[in-house]
């Protein structure tokens, strides 16, 4: 039986820290679907084809030298309903740090209530990526800094052309 795993988030852009979860959620899953979050309130940098486009080029080597199955949605409901439509029955969150726990306890919480069928497992964030987010991420690289130690580098190149930096 194959047991599917939900990761959820913007991904905008996938980060190292990203690649991180991944990897670990490996050992609890045989098929892995990235879900990219797409919602009105936010303006990402990059378009949701562009990420499930890095997020396959990037992610599909990790998961297949580890025989788990890649797939990426976009989606823009509930993660649990994402989970269902989906046939996970684990939602993977990552964890960085004290003030992300509070936050994931909470809505990992609120989805037991509302599917009891779907459990969230977590993973701590490894240490050499545990401050990185892809929101300072698109600060630096938005200022022409030097992102190449936090991404990918098909990601640092995208993000130096987006933000047309030599």
């Amino acid at each position: 039986m194959t047991r599917t795993a939900l990761y959820t988030g913007s991904f905008d852009p996938v980060t190292n820290g990203h690649l991180d979860v991944l990897r670990q959620a490996c050992s609890v899953a045989d098929r892995i679907v990235i879900a990219i979050g797409v919602h009105s309130s936010k303006a990402p940098i990059f378009s949701a084809e562009e990420r499930a486009e890095m997020l396959r080029e990037v992610c599909g080597p990790v998961l297949q030298e580890r025989g788990v199955a890649l797939e990426v949605v976009t989606f823009s409901d509930l993660a649990v309903e994402a989970a269902r439509r989906h046939g996970a029955s684990l939602i993977v969150r990552g964890l960085r740090d004290g003030t992300d726990f509070d936050y994931e306890i909470q809505m990992a919480s609120m989805n037991a209530a509302m599917a009891p069928e779907v459990q969230t497992v977590f993973f701590p964030a490894s240490p050499p990526v545990r401050p990185i987010t892809a929101t300072l991420v698109r600060q630096i690289a938005g200022m022409g800094g030097d992102v190449s130690a936090f991404v990918p580098g098909l990601v640092a190149e995208r993000l130096k052309a987006t933000f047309n930096r030599p």
